[in-house]
């Protein structure tokens, strides 16, 4: 009898053994429509877009941040913005293409996105020592620019790692951004938080259907940028 039952239990695990050495079936394809919307919500909200887009919704929709501003600094505002956080960080990774220090524009492995991390953490914390400097920024700009700063050097850390979602990270600093505006000013935020709750949720979506990171990386991600936000908030408080 206990032969039998040794038998039958070896059989058992033959048949685990060879069921198990199956592929997964592949994943169903996702239709044209669908992937067209998720690439155009990529580029739409590629990371060096979302400070230049933040600090336009600011001045459009919440001027009392600036009243101190001069009409021409107001002005100025988004181009710095633009400069600092988009420009450099593309001319940056087009030059590293160009002189053959990466393997593609689009930094599909951990070590195409060495350099330009590096670069944007030279760019990031200079425009965060600046606008917490002049006082005649608002404190949530130096806030916001601590957090980018704090989120690229965390990010290059998680490179190590990981393919950390770039995406998802700039999603994480915005909804962080966006929850602590709502906690901590008087007017109502809800219906702010509520559209960067809908467009991280679009964006990181987006990235699962047409990027090739793991949900673990757009996670990851999302974590570390609100982590960064709020660790910024925290740094201007205690910082000089």
């Amino acid at each position: 009898m206990g032969k039998r039952l040794e038998m039958k239990r070896q059989w058992n695990t033959v048949q685990h053994q060879q069921f198990s050495n199956y592929p997964p079936p592949p994943a169903l394809p996702h239709p044209p429509a669908l992937r067209f919307a998720a690439h155009f919500l990529s580029y739409a909200f590629h990371p060096v877009f979302i400070p230049f887009y933040t600090i336009c919704f600011l001045l459009l929709f919440e001027p009392r941040f600036f009243i101190g501003l001069p009409p021409m600094e107001k002005t100025l505002l988004p181009v710095r913005f633009f400069i600092m956080y988009a420009f450099f960080p593309v001319v940056t990774v087009l030059l590293a293409k160009g002189l053959g220090f990466l393997d593609s524009f689009y930094l599909k492995t951990q070590r195409d996105r060495i350099i330009p991390y590096m670069a944007c953490i030279i760019f990031y914390f200079w425009m965060a020592y600046v606008l917490r400097n002049q006082p005649q920024f608002p404190r949530e700009m130096g806030q916001l620019a601590l957090g980018i700063f704090i989120a690229s050097s965390l990010g290059l850390l998680f490179n190590i790692y990981m393919k950390i979602s770039l995406h998802a990270i700039s999603m994480g600093i915005l909804l962080a951004f966006m929850g602590a505006l709502a906690i901590n000013q008087p007017a109502n935020f809800t219906i702010y938080l509520s559209v960067a709750v809908l467009v991280a949720g679009l964006v990181c979506t987006a990235r699962l259907i047409v990027s090739d990171h793991r949900p673990v990386e757009i996670y990851m991600g999302l974590l570390a940028g609100a982590f960064s936000m709020l660790a910024g908030i925290w740094a201007d408080g205690i910082l000089p």
